[in-house]
């Protein structure tokens, strides 16, 4: 029998925790929950998640400060989060996309869509069981992903994404000549399940630039003016 998922939710509001609870344990997640952000940095590694629900404004360290020590960790670099708030401003989404977080609820919510929303970023980061004959690795230059380990590399240095970073390079990756445009890029990244502004790609782009720029690589991504992105020569 496989294992249920690990969830792990980080929501001060009671009410709100109980009932996001008993939608994804009928779902079949195993859910480990707290109101505090000192407390959840010591859950993560107890838990293991293999996705974190993350509300901004909780006791203690803030959400999006939880979210940006959890990128700074090897061990949870890679964790799915999804950022839960009643901030809905553009720029507070956009903040939260900076940081590192893979997607982004306003509340109110309904919760069946928050399952669904869920389970989608978990579909997207699932080590899939590949045949002999399936891509297990793809390259350009100096940029290397691993697609069956979840990794990716420049120089062999390891650069950690998050989920949402791995399927847009990962998009970009197997057409590394066509200019891909947002629309297209957010139905790699979202699965045409979710709806995002330009401006939330954008912001996933200035991530990875960021990203592999500290890793050395000057060139990742090129903006194609009025189009869209493509990959650049990653030297």
């Amino acid at each position: 029998m496989m294992a249920n998922k690990r969830l792990l939710l980080v929501e001060d509001d009671r009410a709100l925790a109980d009932l996001v609870t008993f939608h994804f344990e009928r779902s079949g997640y195993d859910v480990s929950r707290t109101g505090d952000g000192e407390e959840a940095l010591i859950l993560v590694d107890e838990v293991k998640p293999d996705v974190i629900l993350l509300d901004w404004m909780i006791e203690g360290i803030s959400g999006i400060e939880v979210c940006r020590r959890l990128r700074r960790r090897a061990t949870t670099a890679n964790v799915p989060i999804m950022m839960l708030t009643a901030r809905g401003e553009e720029g507070d989404r956009i903040r939260g996309f900076e940081t590192g977080a893979d997607d982004y609820v306003t509340k109110p919510f309904s919760p069946r869509e928050l399952v669904a929303r869920v389970q989608t970023i978990l579909k997207r980061t699932s080590l899939r069981q590949t045949s002999v004959d399936e891509i297990k690795e793809l390259a350009h230059g100096a940029l290397r992903v691993d697609l069956y380990g979840h990794g990716a590399f420049w120089k062999d240095k390891r650069v950690a994404l998050t989920a949402t970073e791995f399927a847009i390079l990962q998009t970009l990756l197997r057409e590394p000549q066509r200019v891909f445009s947002r629309d297209r890029l957010m139905d790699a990244a979202y699965q045409g399940q979710v709806t995002v502004t330009d401006r939330t790609i954008d912001s996933h782009m200035r991530n990875l630039r960021a990203k592999y720029a500290k890793a050395g690589c000057k060139d990742l991504v090129e903006t194609v003016h009025g189009v869209g992105y493509k990959l650049g020569p990653c030297r």
